[in-house]
């Protein structure tokens, strides 16, 4: 009871930081407050001295940062969340229609998420059921060319080509389910592909458990047997799946402006952008909370599904030695995106040509050129020193970091669910107030959030290893804990979380991408990745090569991410390192094992 308490004063001291922190956003920038606001509101009026003391005054800015927190701390046990300082409008209103617009959209998202994940593991499912996973290589290309896709950038085709061109479905808007549907496919597939690929990672170890092998040998049919599979290997994903709610709701801005959806990562942005505190801090507020909700429905489910054997300590290990990936896909994966980046850095990434303005690809131009007639495969290599290197570095720091405070789950746990609140372009903003604009911004931004599923990964992985049944035998022998953990725990859970990083390595890349999409990463004429598809998103009917590449190239390092996270495995059984337990214990030690 006191560590419950404990961790729920924790979870609430972290979500007050985290929301005066955003507080003090507009004196942290070292602007005036009512300088910014009084732009937004008229662009065209001198701002006087005489001028901003009256926005002061009507804002209340006189008191300074602290007074102006503590009256709109004040104001929300009486649901009033202050008013718009751009409209003067009430707040909780707007953020609540933008929160529902964002709920319904990220509702739709999961749906299709859902739905890529089941098809992701339909071979895995149909051979696991026949009883024929035996030999099976980890493959995973299609899903990895899935999950590196910019959302942005697939929103941005499905409008153009399925929107526009051919008039299937509304592109712009927001006024029903039909304008749903396209947003929840840019937001579902790149969503589903990864969970679809953590799924598959861990059902080969469900179907190989000693109640499959006797459900089988009862004559069970493969589908209740392959449904149980499932449900075994759920609970270690539900809290990434918590982490996919609050990002699906928080973390779209990119989708919700291509889209012109009024929801609440786009509401947020904007107030970010102009400065309007009560908006920001009540949109912060909510997704706060929304990550709370997440966090406790996902304990639930996952306290369901797993029943009694995870406090037995009933539960057989989930990660067993599967034949690794075929080691020639890397190494093709590797030498296409090595060469590459080879001939693209033998080319000038900034010669302008402007009679070569959207050439298509040609001998000259192997991927055509620009708006302004770069060559595009000189800016795309160019562009992988900045994108790969920077996305290599924050995937290490990350996975060091995520593993490390996964190993304590009690303090982690109310830390990744308040980081997961903030979404990356939210967090640019902040390390933007705090340390400036630079070419750092966009890493510090997305490193500071990017441990949070794989911490998440790690809690959940330990929470049901500790509960198997080795491990308590093992500890019934006199194992200590330092040796459980060095000896058992993490040779089990670091493969899998390898796996989780690798696979995240485009995701990575794709956060650096959208803050240059969306103006908060590298600036021109910097050929990174995210700033390229932003340049030439506007001729993507005309020249789509001019999209396309960049876009290819991240799909290849996903494919090349996947390939090499399949042949990780655990260097040796875990069944051998525990029968070297038992082998070195006195005889009398084994004795009474052998016995019970």
């Amino acid at each position: 009871m006191r560590q419950q308490v404990a961790t729920a004063v924790w979870r609430v001291v972290l979500a007050a930081g985290l929301v005066c922190g955003i507080g003090l956003l507009p004196w942290l920038t070292r602007t005036d407050p009512a300088y910014t606001v009084l732009k937004a509101r008229s662009a065209e009026r001198e701002p006087t001295p005489e001028v901003l003391a009256d926005v002061r005054e009507q804002l209340g800015l006189d008191g300074g940062p602290l007074h102006v927190l503590t009256r709109w701390l004040g104001g929300l046990p009486r649901g009033d969340a202050g008013q718009s300082w751009i409209s003067g409008g009430d707040v909780l209103p707007d953020v609540l229609q933008a929160l529902g617009a964002s709920l319904l959209l990220m509702t739709a998202a999961l749906l299709v998420a859902a739905v890529t994940a089941g098809l992701i593991c339909a071979r895995t499912l149909r051979l696991g059921a026949r009883r024929r996973l035996g030999g099976r290589r980890r493959g995973g290309t299609a899903s990895a060319v899935i999950a590196s896709l910019p959302e942005f950038l697939v929103a941005s085709v499905l409008a153009t080509v399925v929107g526009v061109q051919l008039g299937w479905l509304p592109a712009l808007g927001w006024y029903g389910l039909q304008w749903t549907i396209l947003p929840a496919l840019a937001l579902g597939l790149p969503a589903g592909a990864v969970l679809g690929r953590l799924l598959d990672d861990l059902l080969p170890g469900a179907f190989g458990e000693p109640w499959a092998l006797a459900a089988a040998a009862r004559g069970l049919t493969g589908r209740r047997i392959a449904r149980q599979a499932l449900r075994r290997c759920v609970p270690a994903l539900l809290p990434n799946l918590g982490l996919f709610v609050v990002g699906l709701t928080g973390g779209a801005v990119a989708v919700e402006q291509v889209f012109d959806i009024p929801g609440l990562g786009r509401t947020t942005l904007q107030a970010a952008l102009a400065q309007d505190l009560p908006v920001l801090q009540a949109g912060t507020l909510a997704l706060v909370l929304l990550a709370a909700l997440a966090t406790g429905a996902t304990r639930v489910a996952a306290h369901l599904l797993t029943g009694p054997a995870l406090r037995d300590g009933a539960l057989s290990s989930l990660h067993r030695p599967a034949p690794p990936a075929g080691g020639l896909l890397p190494l093709l994966y590797g030498a296409v995106l090595l060469a590459v980046i080879g001939l693209g850095l033998t080319r000038d990434p900034l010669a302008l040509a402007t009679g070569e303005r959207l050439r298509a690809p040609s001998l000259e131009h192997p991927f055509g050129t620009d708006a302004l007639g770069r060559d595009l495969l000189a800016r795309v290599g160019h562009g992988a020193l900045d994108t790969l290197l920077l996305a290599s570095a924050i995937s290490a720091a990350a996975l060091l970091a995520g593993v490390l405070l996964g190993l304590v789950p009690r303090v982690s746990a109310p830390l990744v669910d308040t980081v997961n609140a903030v979404p990356p372009v939210l967090a640019a903003l902040l390390v933007t107030a705090v340390a400036g604009s630079g070419a750092a911004t966009p890493a510090l931004a997305v490193g500071a959030v990017a441990w949070a599923p794989l911490a998440a990964h790690t809690s959940a992985l330990l929470r049901q290893e500790r509960a198997t049944l080795h491990i308590t035998a093992t500890r019934g022998l006199g194992a200590g804990r330092w040796y459980l953990l060095r000896r058992e725990l993490l040779p089990a859970v670091l493969p899998p979380v390898l796996r989780h990083a690798l696979l995240r390595l485009p995701g990575v890349a794709l956060a650096l991408a959208s803050l240059g999409f969306l103006g908060l990463g590298a600036q021109p004429p910097s050929p990174e990745w995210g700033l390229l598809l932003a340049e030439n998103q506007p001729y993507a009917e005309r020249a789509p090569w001019a999209v396309l590449a960049p876009a290819a190239v991240l799909a290849l390092l996903g494919a090349l991410a996947v390939t090499a996270a399949g042949g990780l495995r655990p260097p040796r059984w875990r069944a051998r390192r525990t029968e070297s337990v038992v082998s070195r214990q006195p005889a009398a030690q084994k004795e009474p094992t052998a016995l019970r």
